[in-house]
């Protein structure tokens, strides 16, 4: 291996954890590893030179990769994380996650794309099992312990593929979010993220989903990874949000309405701060402190719900964020829980509480903020996420 045998190398390809081929820009299949032949049950002679990538999908599939994920491909050149069914040649259904990118040849134009698909079998299941597992529980009263104790495994597991394991380091910024689950099945329905799109640009995202529990999970699943796989091919925050909405009208059921609200913004580097540009839909607006100690909500009025309306109304703003400013972004949990005598903690109060965030650590900040609506309101009956964004002081201290 070390200088590169071209047997271990062909073994390496063909016998992968993970299905490999290449595709000609017009998606005729060129080349295939033994994994996903194993997969489909089908040989390389009935592939290669035969068939097209998408003829490898269900129906369902194919009318997304000619309407989502070809166009996402010939903009951005790759795609990542996108969820699509193949068929096996004895009819089943197999889930993965596409991985894709083009590569080009000398003239710079498209010679090959080249496709990773991950067995997403085990995280279906986890999902699936998950739902069944509640719909049991309600029509078997005498058994609900049981039920929820094994609910409980399933739910721990789904529940670390819902948010970031950590904040990633960020130059210039200082990050810290806190996330309150209120269900007792102890899977909630808000959601946040903060991740690199290029190296001085970075997507920042906190959405609340309608309901709690199991039901509310899967769409946090949906909403967060369309969301960060849109913010790689599409620049506007606003069309990122359209992207998610279009996603959910799809995943509706008839039995009930999914829908979700969000903010979604994009900040680069601009000297010795950033610029925001922030896209709601329906949600409670940001909350922007100066370093002088000033209070301003970064509001986007007319912003409608995601995943309700076909053209939904998204609503952006744009502003810097500067030495010694904060940004705070947080669900309705925070400013609708109630105290002992039945009112809000409200925006007044967290404006208020805003005030005294100039010279503080985001950490600091975060923490002060859940320790005071821990001591309002107790016994909180809605998931309360929040997620601060500094620009440390250039002043020393």
């Amino acid at each position: 291996m070390e200088h590169g045998d071209p047997h271990d190398l062909r073994d390496l390809f063909d016998n992968a954890p993970c299905g490999y081929l290449s595709t000609l820009p017009d998606g005729t299949i060129t080349t295939v590893n033994a994994t996903l032949l194993g997969w489909l049950g089908r040989g390389r002679e009935e592939l290669v030179g035969r068939l097209r990538f998408a003829d490898l999908l269900t129906f369902g599939g194919k009318v997304f990769h000619e309407t989502h994920f070809a166009p996402l491909l010939r903009m951005g050149g790759e795609v990542r994380e996108i969820a699509f069914e193949i068929s096996a040649a004895d009819g089943r259904r197999l889930p993965v996650l596409v991985n894709a990118a083009v590569r080009a040849g000398a003239d710079g134009e498209p010679r090959l794309v080249r496709i990773t698909l991950l067995d997403a079998t085990h995280r279906r299941a986890y999902e699936q099992e998950l739902l069944r597992a509640r719909q049991e529980a309600d029509r078997e009263r005498d058994a609900v312990e049981r039920e929820r104790a094994r609910l409980q495994r399933l739910t721990e597991i789904l529940q670390r593929t819902l948010l970031p394991p950590s904040l990633p380091p960020v130059p210039g910024l200082d990050a810290a979010a806190h996330y309150h689950v209120a269900s007792s099945d102890r899977v909630g329905g808000d959601f946040y993220d903060l991740f690199p799109i290029t190296p001085d640009r970075w997507g920042v995202f906190l959405g609340d989903v309608c309901g709690k529990g199991p039901d509310a999970a899967v769409l946090t699943s949906a909403a967060r990874y369309t969301l960060r796989s849109a913010a790689a091919h599409v620049g506007d925050p606003a069309a990122v949000l359209a992207n998610l909405n279009d996603v959910l009208l799809q995943q509706v059921h008839t039995d009930r309405m999914r829908f979700c609200t969000a903010v979604f913004g994009v900040l680069t580097r601009d000297g010795d701060g950033f610029t925001a540009v922030l896209a709601s839909g329906g949600h409670p607006p940001p909350l922007l402190t100066r370093a002088d100690g000033g209070v301003h909500e970064l509001t986007t009025p007319g912003g409608q719900l995601i995943g309700v309306f076909p053209d939904v109304r998204v609503v952006t703003t744009t502003t810097r964020l500067g030495p010694g400013d904060t940004l705070l972004l947080y669900s309705d949990g925070l400013i609708e829980a109630r105290g002992a005598d039945g009112g809000m903690f409200g925006e007044q109060c967290l404006s208020e509480l805003a005030t005294a965030f100039p010279g503080r650590t985001a950490a600091a900040i975060a923490d002060d903020l859940i320790a005071r609506l821990t001591a309002y309101a107790p016994k909180a009956t809605d998931d309360t996420a929040i997620l601060v964004l500094t620009v440390p002081s250039a002043e020393p201290g």
